[in-house]
């Protein structure tokens, strides 16, 4: 494998050997970028929260870079998200002083005994405070579609997790205040607990701009009822005016 230096100016005791390419990836691309999506959009608006993953590393070790770990999806509090974006490329936890507070990873083939063994692990001992597993199979990979566990007394604790009687299932990240949402027929979701309503930016203008377009509809409708009582008025009262006028 190849070294690569990273960066090569100001941190010269940094490397990393350069990952092999994982080939059973693709299927949960596009449920992983939906989930992507959903979080880094809700956060969007907030310069203290940062969200990564893919190719962009959690560093916990400023002395060999080969201690890093690359969750699908990680988001970070009380951080300067401008920064990380601007100078660093990665998260490098010494710099941060902390380690982001949020990891899950899509199941795959050839990660699955990692993510449910040594990567969770990992996650638990440098102190990650919530670790989700999303599984697009339904479960055939990590057993269930999906599952969130809490750092409890340093040591991780799964969250509650429902089925409902349409079979959806669903679980509630105290740290998000956000509900993963799980169903055969429409896949993943992120449900604001509040409102009972996705956090996707695009459904919520999609489901205001139609309700918008109904009540418009709705008082169009009213208008032209109104506007056809009133000229029956008008013509009743035209011919009583005329009759008591013969």
């Amino acid at each position: 494998m190849a070294i690569i230096r990273y960066p090569p100016s100001d941190l010269p005791d940094i490397f990393y050997e350069e990952p092999e390419p994982v080939e059973d990836g693709l299927p949960k691309a596009r449920p992983l970028n939906h989930i992507r999506w959903l979080l880094y959009g809700y956060y969007d608006d907030r310069p203290d929260v940062f969200g990564g993953g893919g190719y962009s590393y959690v560093m916990y070790n400023r002395a060999n870079g080969n201690d890093r770990v690359d969750p699908d999806c990680y988001i970070a509090f009380d951080v300067d998200a401008e920064r990380i974006l601007k100078e660093m490329a990665n998260f490098w936890v010494w710099d941060m002083g902390k380690v982001p507070d949020f990891a899950l990873e899509m199941a795959s083939p050839s990660t699955v005994a990692d993510d449910l063994g040594p990567r969770r692990d990992l996650y638990e001992r440098l102190g990650i405070a919530e670790y989700w597993r999303l599984d697009h199979t339904g479960g055939k990979l990590y057993g269930q579609p999906l599952i969130g566990e809490r750092l409890v007394n340093v040591v991780y604790k799964p969250h509650l997790v429902l089925t409902k009687e349409d079979g959806a299932v669903t679980s509630y990240s105290e740290l998000l205040g956000l509900a993963f949402y799980w169903r055969e027929e429409r896949g993943f979701d992120i449900l604001d607990t509040e409102k009972n309503i996705t956090i996707d930016k695009v459904e919520i203008e999609r489901a205001a701009r139609l309700a918008a377009e109904a009540r418009l509809a709705k008082q169009a409708r009213a208008d032209a009822s109104e506007a056809r009582v009133r000229m029956l008025q008008d013509t009743l009262e035209r011919l009583r005016r005329q009759q008591s006028g013969q």
